[in-house]
């Protein structure tokens, strides 16, 4: 049991210590500043962002949408289980086959992508005036993309989002907590080695994403810090949480409550993905083929890491 405790504890600080080097690396050296870069060195940086993507997608849908699918699924069976008798008495199996058949996750994780969608939605309608030039900006870009593909003029970026940057942030917040809990929970040494592996493998890339992020929105050093500084001490968090819930009961700390949580943070994150990260990092038109390679390679990562994690 102390070597458990060690083993946990030991985690617990290459979690924050990788966190925060990955995290901080891009922050604090101005090769990343993608708005300074010139020329190839510009172009390398596209291509890391394009990588960046990938793995945020890979992250989404290969770790946070499949963990928050099979924690709904397996907490609504688990609740099923204890209430058949009553719905036996009050309903017929047919009615209970389709309830069990509801797809559930699903359903949350599209609540949490709609939550956000909302949030959006109500700050533009709420700050119209802020909003009028990103939008602009936008429509712009869309027409030059679209209408004007062999024009060599400069093509304007899309809009820098402070509020997708903070959901991102939220998102994977609360990721970390949940991936922290999951290793503070693990029965054995061999099991916690493992799962704490497989964890720091795709957590690297994706703070090193998050990292880039700040910096490509033009975010002050000392908020980016203070984001990643806090984005790192989720997971350890989350990891002490688990450690205490194993004192008492090796199954107190899942329920119905995380999975639930687990689920409107994937949908955030996949809103996020899908309408921040990806069109930024595909907005120009300049090397299709190799962005699609970086974008690739990236998923591919994270798909090959989810054989462990």
């Amino acid at each position: 049991m102390e070597q458990l405790l060690g083993i946990k504890l030991g985690c617990l600080f290459a979690l924050l210590a990788l966190t925060l080097g990955c995290g901080l690396t891009p922050i604090c050296f101005k090769w990343f500043q993608i708005d300074a870069a010139r020329g190839h060195h510009r172009r390398v940086l596209r291509l890391l962002g394009c990588i960046s993507a990938g793995v945020f997608l890979g992250a989404g849908f290969m770790h946070m949408t499949a963990e928050a699918l099979e924690e709904i699924e397996s907490q609504i069976q688990k609740f099923t289980v204890q209430n058949r008798s009553a719905s036996e008495r009050n309903s017929s199996g047919d009615v209970d086959s389709a309830h069990m058949e509801y797809p559930y996750g699903e359903l949350i994780i599209s609540l949490g992508f709609f939550f956000v969608f909302f949030l959006e939605s109500l700050a533009l309608q709420c700050c119209p005036g802020a909003a009028r030039g990103s939008a602009v900006q936008e429509e712009e870009w869309g027409g030059a993309h679209i209408f004007e593909l062999h024009s060599h003029g400069h093509l304007p970026s899309p809009s820098k989002s402070p509020l997708r940057a903070l959901i991102l942030l939220l998102s994977l917040s609360f990721h970390s907590v949940f991936e922290g809990l999951a290793v503070g929970l693990q029965p054995t040494v061999a099991a916690t080695v493992q799962l704490c592996l497989a964890v720091l493998a795709h957590k690297g890339l994706v703070v090193f994403g998050v990292g880039m992020r700040l910096v490509q929105l033009g975010t002050r050093s000392r908020w980016a810090v203070f984001s990643i500084l806090l984005l790192a001490l989720m997971s350890p968090l989350g990891l002490a949480v688990g450690l205490a819930v194993t004192e008492r009961d090796s199954e107190g700390g899942r329920g119905l409550a995380q999975a639930v949580l687990e689920g409107v943070a994937a949908g955030t994150f996949l809103y996020v993905t899908f309408l921040e990260i990806l069109p930024r990092e595909l907005a120009s038109p300049e090397a299709p083929l190799a962005k699609w390679s970086c974008v690739a390679a990236g998923f591919a990562f994270m798909a090959f890491i989810a054989l462990w994690a």
